[in-house]
């Protein structure tokens, strides 16, 4: 074995690698099922306990997002000083345990306790792995790794969408939370025993400078919050990214959540039928969105072009706004499923360039703790304002528009997206000088 090789330890094995990258991806999706089922099974919820569009916003949003984002940080401060492996597989079998209780829930409460716990797993997640991708793939593979990675956001939308709906559709509500829970309480076990901790950093000081002998990595000390937060204070592209993201999650959440219950509303379908419809679209749009960002922010964001890597998704979201607009206003339901599919890929394509440049803002020792940095402003705004936001702004507008209400909650919504494009730009400037190799 190379040198190099011992610097990366089980992440040399490209076959290794790639196992573990589908894993995650996998725990990824389930995280994406038990976040986003709640959208499909809204109407049905809403129909048995009679709750109002700004009630169901809270639980949506708030219920979950307060205690995921808050939380994230100290389990990343954690992760990067303990087992990352550990810490993702207990994290899934506590939000995966909390899903299968929304299914017991008889009252806003406890629902609301419940999706609460779903938080406090899933904030053990996302920012962990994040690293974990990073420390198992080189920096030219760093963004369509990361991409792939985020597949788990399309993918695990569109099961939550389809396993949520036809279980609903079929036994009831309460099924589907349970189903969908217990399943995920299984892939734990998995995670742990096969997916080992990779060195941290190995790829950053394993790979040779031309004229350099390779050297060994000699892991880091894992950084304190303050120290973190010392570096990313004096990084002006690390909150312009951060609040770009947070803008595009605003309304990339509350779209996800509400589109459910637009289609019943607005369009006439329900059942099996409206299950497959936004599945379709949440996957197909999702996966090529994604991919496609970060495979353009890889080519583009090559040598000193790092500008690229924010600009990428900032057009994808000044090109989305009048596609959705659009979409939303055709009555034929197959054409809007195609127009759907573009903005919907437009809308996600900022997951692997923005991501690969946050991971690139600090040091390896310091990557989970600035990812849950940035998780903490994206989820808590994100989530949090934009799934109350369009509930509220329905229940707002139902006495003059009733049951279209929804679809200028919507209308409002979309305007994120041109003012996260804004911020995006923005970081661009100085990101290059920002970017740490």
């Amino acid at each position: 074995m190379s040198m190099t090789e011992q610097g990366i330890g089980p992440a040399a094995n490209p076959a290794y690698r790639a196992y573990v990258l589908a894993l995650l991806m996998v725990v990824y999706t389930f995280n994406f099922i038990d976040r986003q089922i709640l959208a499909i099974l809204a109407p049905y919820i809403q129909a048995e306990m009679g709750f109002d569009d700004e009630m169901m916003g809270l639980l949506g949003g708030p219920a979950f997002a307060v205690v995921y984002s808050t939380l994230a940080l100290p389990i990343a401060w954690l992760a990067d000083r303990m087992s990352r492996v550990s810490i993702i597989g207990v994290s899934l079998a506590v939000w995966s345990g909390f899903t299968a209780l929304c299914g017991l829930a008889t009252s806003f409460w406890p629902l609301f306790g419940a999706r609460m716990g779903v938080g406090v797993g899933e904030a053990g997640g996302v920012a962990p792995s994040y690293s974990l991708v990073a420390d198992y793939f080189p920096k030219a593979q760093r963004a369509r790794a990361l991409a792939v990675y985020s597949f788990g956001v399309p993918i695990g939308t569109a099961l939550g969408y389809l396993f949520g709906g036809i279980l609903a559709a079929l036994i009831d509500w309460r099924m589907a939370f349970i189903v969908v829970g217990l399943t995920g309480v299984l892939l734990a076990p998995l995670l742990k025993f096969t997916v080992k901790d990779p060195v941290r950093g190995g790829f950053d000081r394993a790979e040779p400078v031309a004229g350099e002998a390779e050297v060994a990595h000699v892991p880091t000390k894992a950084a304190g919050f303050g120290e973190v937060w010392g570096v990313l204070l004096k990084k002006p592209s690390f909150w312009f990214l951060a609040f770009g993201a947070a803008c595009s999650s605003v309304y990339g959440y509350g779209s996800a959540f509400w589109l459910p219950s637009f289609f019943e509303r607005s369009l006439g379908m329900a059942g099996v039928e409206r299950a497959v419809y936004i599945a379709g679209i949440a996957f197909i749009g999702g996966t090529v969105g994604i991919w496609f960002g970060g495979w353009l922010a890889d080519k583009l964001g090559k040598g000193v072009n790092r500008a690229w890597y924010p600009l990428v998704p900032a057009i994808g979201f000044l090109i989305a706004v009048p596609l959705f607009f659009l979409a939303m206003n055709v009555h034929d339901k197959w054409l809007a499923f195609v127009l759907f599919l573009i903005p919907q890929a437009l809308s996600l394509a900022w997951l692997g360039p923005v991501i690969t440049a946050v991971q690139h803002l600090v040091p390896s020792h310091m990557r989970s703790t600035a990812s849950a940095s940035f998780l903490l402003i994206n989820n808590l705004v994100g989530i949090g304002l934009g799934i109350y936001l369009l509930g509220a702004v329905s229940k707002a507008l139902t006495p003059i528009f009733a049951e279209e209400a929804l679809r200028y909650s919507l209308y409002v919504g979309q305007w994120f997206y041109a003012l996260a494009a804004i911020l995006l730009i923005i970081s661009a400037r100085s990101l290059k000088k920002d970017w740490v190799d």
